[in-house]
């Protein structure tokens, strides 16, 4: 039995699956996020949906609808989510923790190559046959979450509604996911379907998984508690930021740094790509903290390492603060400014979630909302969807064009044929050969890495 340490009714719950087996899992699966949110995501659709069988699909895609409605990634507030589902708050800290701990360490590491050395050749290309078999991959969640989340005609509608006003249309994010819970809000009377599914989670056939979908969590809501994780909380996320700025100044670059990302963590709204712009604006002109070539070169980086793509700001903040150290060498102030973004950056994050997830939890059973939540996980198909085809077209083309409204448009001259041969390969290993997640991307990266390594383009 674990006991939540914050839990002023004394209430003891039992861990629905070991902690020790759940430390395993989400390390294993923090090795598989590559591919932006739309790729994280398929990974613990997989991983816990389907072959663990820890979670059942509705809480899976009831989780989801939460965090798309939250500033911030998205994909690691939802792994923070069933890591509180499995293991309570411990649980929820390791997850979150482990989801951006191995992007962290590379983007780290890459950040202080580029710096020192300027030659990323064999690292870049490993991570390019990853990235180009997380076309595959993303390709199989949108299958398969659409398969079991769009069980009535109006959802498939929305999610393409919600894909080609993404797609097309450019509509921004939080209007698109706000107009798909309105029209599910709307509909749930007259469609009663809409809040259906099946109770024990058994969409598939397959045995029922650890956490039925009809079932409640053990911890309930409390003003109590709420209020002390809180608190805890905002302490937790602004100390860092005051004792840098005692430290080294309260005009000084990493003070600068960690107020300017903490207030980007609470503007995210519709995941890194909504907020990019915003970043490479203020970092290359407000700030000088880098140059907008490496702001290109650190979002390509980004973007092949595994864990949220707005890891990009530890790479920004780790060129800003080499360049202008303050009273620090420059390459321990780069560490520190590395660390501090990270830091101010995913702590929203963990206290979304503790402080929002009891509430959503008991809410589950309320028609209205969850009208509203179907009809926002129809449309978190259709973003899947779209963030898959972003991401495929900047893998696999170097140039893309705006075409008419927000219409991507590749240049087809510009086609990567490495990129697409592992691509292609990745394809028929997963859906004709059905080979693991962790089997395809070692021999993906291992083409990437040998292809980069004998010379060719891989990016």
């Amino acid at each position: 039995m674990s006991r939540e340490p914050d839990d002023p009714a004394g209430t003891a719950r039992a861990d629905v699956v070991p902690f020790g087996a759940a430390v395993r899992a989400w390390f294993a699966i923090s090795l598989q996020t590559f591919g932006g949110p739309a790729g994280q995501i398929a990974v613990m659709q997989r991983a816990l949906v389907e072959e663990r069988r820890w979670i059942g699909q509705h809480r899976f895609v009831h989780a989801l609808g939460y965090c798309m409605l939250l500033p911030g990634p998205e994909a690691h507030q939802l792994a923070v989510y069933v890591g509180w589902l499995l293991n309570g708050l411990r649980g929820g800290l390791v997850a979150g923790v482990l989801f951006v701990l191995p992007g962290m360490l590379a983007m780290l590491a890459l950040s202080a190559l580029y710096v020192g050395l300027g030659d990323t050749t064999a690292v870049a290309s490993l991570f390019a046959g990853l990235g180009a078999a997380v076309v595959a991959v993303v390709a199989q969640a949108v299958v398969r979450v659409g398969r079991r989340a769009l069980h009535h005609p109006l959802l498939i509608g929305l999610a393409v509604a919600a894909f080609l006003a993404l797609a097309v249309f450019g509509v921004p994010f939080p209007v698109v996911i706000g107009a798909a819970a309105v029209l599910g809000w709307l509909a749930h009377r007259r469609i009663p379907a809409l809040t259906s599914f099946d109770e024990g989670g058994r969409a598939d056939g397959g045995p029922p998984p650890l956490v039925p979908d009809d079932a409640l969590h053990a911890e309930a809501p409390s003003g109590r508690r709420t209020v002390r994780r809180l608190a805890i909380g905002l302490f937790t996320w602004a100390a860092p930021v005051l004792l840098v700025a005692l430290a080294t100044g309260g005009d000084g670059a990493y003070t600068t740094q960690g107020l300017f990302f903490a207030g980007t963590a609470l503007v995210t709204f519709g995941g890194a790509y909504a907020v990019l712009a915003f970043v490479a604006q203020h970092a290359v002109q407000t700030y000088g903290w880098l140059t907008a070539g490496d702001m290109a070169r650190g979002l390509a980086l980004a973007e092949t390492t595994p864990g949220p793509l707005i890891m990009v700001v530890q790479f920004v903040a780790f060129l800003g603060a080499h360049a202008d150290p303050g009273p620090l060498s420059p390459w321990v102030g780069a560490v520190v400014a590395s660390l501090l973004v990270t830091w101010v950056t995913f702590v929203p994050s963990f206290l979304f979630i503790f402080l929002g997830a009891p509430y959503i939890e008991r809410l589950r059973r309320n028609r209205a909302l969850a009208g509203a939540l179907a009809g926002i996980t129809a449309a978190v198909v259709g973003v899947i969807a779209n963030l898959g085809v972003y991401f495929a077209v900047n893998t696999l083309f170097a140039t893309v064009d705006r075409g008419p409204l927000a219409l991507l448009v590749p240049d087809p001259a510009t086609v990567r044929p490495i990129p697409l041969a592992i691509a292609a390969i990745a394809t028929i290993l997963i859906f004709v050969a059905r080979w693991s997640m962790l089997r395809t991307l070692a021999v993906c990266g291992a083409l990437g890495l040998a292809a980069g390594l004998a010379g060719f383009p891989v990016g």
